[in-house]
């Protein structure tokens, strides 16, 4: 039976996706003790507890306006009454309604990414592909990062509809590659070749 994506913990992938707080930030968060005992180490990774991603998110956006002990207190009062629609400390107040919104949102999409992307060992070693075919999702959402817009991943990949393509994407950023990058085709890094013994001007004319 396939896990509710809604009541397990969260790898720091995970709840960048789910919340829109980049990676870096998560990690930050995390090394402040921002969410406290909410997010743990295991195996040697780093688990969000799903109750604490809007705390995450809390903390995330409350950066710029309130302290660092300020932001502690507010998610330590969300992570104590996870129900509650505003976060409170002294005399501040926040309306967390709309990130619990948010939040739910980037769990659905998530969850669809996840129906629509499958690793089977008998398809290309089993690399994470979209369903139906035997194209890897990570080699989509490489081409969305280097530039090419969903046009032109559709003529690329005429079957693909625009929902995989997005799904491709997401799981891509809540599930990276493991190991090495792959190395891009050579001619992406290969530089001219300048040489100082031809001058082109010494060159007889083209007939």
């Amino acid at each position: 039976m396939a896990t509710n994506i809604a009541t397990w913990n969260m790898s720091a992938n995970e709840a960048a996706c789910v919340t829109g707080v980049p990676l870096k930030q998560v990690h930050r968060i995390i090394d402040s003790g921002l969410l406290g005992a909410a997010a743990k180490s295991h195996k040697g990774s780093r688990i969000v507890l799903r109750d604490a991603l809007v705390g995450l998110k809390l903390a995330h956006e409350t950066t710029d306006t309130l302290t660092l002990d300020g932001r502690r207190r507010l998610v330590r009062y969300l992570l104590e009454n996870p129900k509650a629609a505003t976060a409170r400390e002294n005399n501040v107040s926040i309306d967390v309604r709309p990130m619990k919104g948010q939040v739910r949102r980037g769990l659905s999409r998530l969850a669809r990414a996840r129906k629509m992307i499958a690793a089977d060992e008998a398809v290309l070693s089993g690399a994470a592909c979209i369903k139906g075919t035997r194209i890897p999702a990570h080699d989509i959402a490489e081409m969305l990062a280097n530039g090419d817009a969903v046009d032109a991943v559709r003529a690329a990949y005429p079957a693909l509809t625009e929902a995989q393509i997005e799904a491709a994407a997401l799981y891509a950023q809540a599930y990276p590659r493991r190991g090495r990058p792959r190395q891009g085709p050579f001619w992406r890094n290969r530089k001219p070749v300048v040489s100082s013994e031809v001058d082109f001007r010494e060159l007889p004319p083209s007939r």
